[in-house]
């Protein structure tokens, strides 16, 4: 008996739980004694005016956001933080030296000039950068875009040099015009990239990044890492061939190398693969051993010194004809300004190097941020990669990022703050100033073999496929269009490929959504798919449809289509429905002589149904007025017919829904139209005050829909659809009477 009570007060407990104790709401409703919408009073000019009035807190905030350095640097902690960020400034200034060298053969520049780009931007990027972990300086995917830019505009066969005084000697290739030319449309390139980056930052479109999403980015990479691959075989393997820009570049630089491949250099080679090994197991070893060696191994800077010295010691350019990097002027060039008349053909490059250096530097540091408990502002990232670029490009430098080895190499080492960056930095210019011409011996093919080994984890994100395979078809197309379409097209053309199909595929989801029919939970105020779910259970005579996706000009008759099949009332059916009963009773009408026979046979019929509307018929019959118009036989015969059917309320559930535009409100309005038209009442659930803002810009609340027709939730509709629920009609009179 305690039991049957218990469980009693529970049910009760629960049905007054889910009791709504207001009235039903709709947006006329609302609107009149709810809301009422706040009128801003002032103007353009005001809102600027007090935007621009300049206040000393105002200046100091602008003061800490341009330069976030004066936030942490008053208050660094000396005993806790120097010492780390000594040992990591050191370690990763360690691997900056070789890889500023490497990267310069990349963007197809002097050697030196990549350790100008390791001092400079690093240096600045200490003061207006708000990442405290990410190695800003030279990184291999940006330098090979630029190395692509750069033979386009300046390729050898534009420097081949007849001798002059009719010498016999053949023409030969002028190496060092050639290397000036490179130079002055890296640095042009530079300087575009730091505006670009520098002006998206001042206007907030730190959000562009959005757009470069993971599976693009790693394709995007991965094809990137094929491409400098391909690019340093010829290094390693000590063969002259052509280098190659543009699409299908990187087949034809396969193609080139294995044509000349007979006349590989054995020293080079042989070289080149020692380093590699030992460089591979040396990553190996930092990657096992990570928790209990104190700092990582230095294999790069092992692998310089002892190949300088291998090369030195036994004259291996003379005698064994090794390439090496050769000289490498001492001291920093003076400032002075990019050749401006090459920008017209960079502009399209200059925007892609912009987009990816920044999608690089932003992910990398979001990633540190999150670890380490700090947050990162994308538009100051923009803003101090833009600054980065622009002043260092006026003392010869090339496009720079974050590297993801060196950032690894800096984090994991200890650094705690762009202190370890700015040491790193200064290592470099010591190189610069005193000691580079230690390393004029040093072999191209040991650089090789560095960039080579430093890519190997991009291409381990050839793992992505399978799982994307099994987490999101959609998301694996993404990383196949990138790759296949960088690889094949080249970084530039490739990335805009790959960005359009990423759109195309937002298009593509918006077009096909998921539609469901809800029904209602008992018991709760919660509606879900009748096919997903056995506990809902739809309300008599009401249709409430849902459709995961906004409406606009790209998927509205898609809309109008899945409304009609899933609700299985389709307005054209129902019309052509009620045109033949209509035709049918006038033609068996046709056949009596009387109003009486015509009543009688009706009822024998069971046709109580009237042609005009529920509503209407009902009001008559309210009002006793049916009686009258049956008694006006003479005048206009009145033809009773069969329901259409059994739904006579549809309910859209516009939860989904963020925005409309023009085509999809008039899709929307001509349906609703079409369902009255066969007494089939349409209202909006759902709706948010933005959208309902729109629909009131597209006038959309006027002729047959009101706000009277829109409801806040879906229960709010669905009580009030039961209360105007149609009566049927009672039958016509049959003995002729009033």
């Amino acid at each position: 008996m305690e039991q049957e009570e218990a469980a009693a007060l529970e049910e009760a407990d629960s049905q007054l739980m889910y009791r709504i104790e207001r009235p039903v709401y709709d947006e006329a409703l609302i609107r009149s004694k709810l809301l009422n919408r706040r009128e801003n009073s002032t103007t353009l000019r005001q809102r600027l005016a007090n935007r621009l009035r300049c206040s000393s807190q105002k200046a100091k905030a602008a003061a800490f956001t341009f330069l976030p350095i004066l936030t942490w640097l008053p208050s660094y902690p000396v005993k806790q933080y120097l010492f780390s960020d000594v040992v990591s400034g050191l370690s990763t200034g360690v691997v900056q030296l070789p890889q500023g060298l490497a990267y310069a053969m990349l963007a197809a520049v002097p050697p030196v000039y990549g350790l100008y780009s390791s001092f400079y931007p690093v240096l600045l990027y200490t003061f207006f950068g708000t990442s405290r972990h990410i190695s800003i300086g030279t990184f291999a995917v940006i330098s090979l875009m630029i190395g692509g830019v750069v033979v386009r505009e300046a390729p050898d066969a534009m420097f081949y040099v007849q001798p002059a005084n009719g010498s016999n000697m053949s023409v030969y290739l002028d190496v060092e015009a050639r290397d000036a030319r490179r130079v002055q449309v890296a640095v042009v390139l530079t300087t575009l990239v730091g505006i670009i980056q520098f002006v998206f930052g001042l206007l907030r479109f730190g959000f562009v990044a959005i757009y470069l999403t993971e599976p693009l980015v790693r394709g995007f990479t991965t094809a990137a890492s094929m491409h400098v691959v391909v690019s340093q075989l010829k290094y390693l393997l000590g063969v002259k061939t052509q280098r190659f820009s543009g699409p299908l570049s990187a087949i034809y630089s396969l193609k080139a190398v294995l044509i000349h491949i007979t006349s590989t250099n054995l020293s080079t080679l042989i070289l080149g693969l020692m380093c590699i090994v030992f460089l591979y197991t040396v990553k190996e070893i930092n990657v096992r051993f990570k928790k209990k060696l104190p700092i990582p191994i230095p294999g790069e800077i092992i692998v310089v010194i002892v190949s300088t010295g291998v090369s030195y010691g036994m004259s291996l350019s003379e005698n064994y004809e090794v390439d090496v990097v050769g000289k490498i002027p001492t001291g920093l060039l003076p400032p002075a300004a990019p050749e401006f008349s090459l920008l017209p053909n960079l502009v399209t490059d200059s925007f892609a190097v912009a987009i990816v250096g920044f999608s690089m530097g932003i992910s990398l540091a979001k990633i540190f941020a999150l670890k380490h408990g700090y947050s990162v502002d994308g538009n100051q990232e923009l803003i101090a990669l833009g600054l980065c670029n622009f002043i260092s490009s006026f003392f010869q430098t090339f496009a720079i990022t974050c590297s993801m080895s060196r950032s690894l190499v800096q984090e994991s080492t200890g650094g705690k703050t762009q202190i370890a960056g700015l040491l790193a930095s200064l290592m470099v210019l010591l190189v610069v100033v005193a000691i580079g011409f230690v390393f004029q011996p040093l072999p191209q093919t040991a650089l090789a073999a560095i960039i080579m080994v430093n890519l190997v984890g991009m291409f381990k994100q050839f793992r992505d496929i399978p799982a994307l395979w099994r987490t999101s078809k959609i998301e694996l197309a993404i990383w196949l269009v990138a790759f296949v379409a960088s690889v094949l097209l080249g970084l530039d053309y490739g990335l805009l490929v790959a960005l359009a199909f990423a759109i195309l595929t937002v298009i593509y989801r918006t077009q096909s959504p998921k539609s469901a029919v809800l029904g209602h939970v008992p018991g709760t105020g919660l509606y879900c798919d009748v096919d997903e779910y056995e506990e809902t259970a739809e309300y008599e005579g009401i249709k409430i449809f849902h459709y995961n996706s906004s409406i606009y000009f790209a998927n509205s008759d898609l809309y109008v289509n899945a409304l009609k099949e899933k609700t299985g009332v389709n307005p054209a059916v129902l019309q052509a429905a009620r045109k033949a009963q209509k035709k049918q009773k006038e033609k068996a009408n046709s056949n009596h002589n009387s109003p009486l026979e015509m009543s009688a046979k009706d009822k024998e019929q069971g046709v109580t149904h009237e042609v005009l509307s529920y509503n209407h018929v009902a009001e008559e019959q309210r009002n006793g007025q049916l009686g009258d118009r049956h008694s006006e036989t003479h005048s206009e015969e009145v033809v009773f017919l069969e329901p259409l059917g059994t739904v006579h309320s549809i309910i859209l559930d516009w939860t989904p829904a963020s925005f409309i535009d023009s085509v999809g409100a008039k899709a929307v309005k001509q349906v609703i139209k079409e369902y009255a038209a066969v007494d089939v009442q349409v209202v909006i659930a759902g709706c948010s005050r933005n959208l309902l803002f729109e629909l009131d810009s597209l006038q959309f609340f006027t002729g047959v829909m009101t706000p009277e027709m829109v409801f806040p939730t879906i229960h709010d509709a669905v009580l009030r659809c039961q209360c105007s629920k149609p009566r049927p009609p009672a039958a016509p009179p049959t003995n002729g009477t009033t």
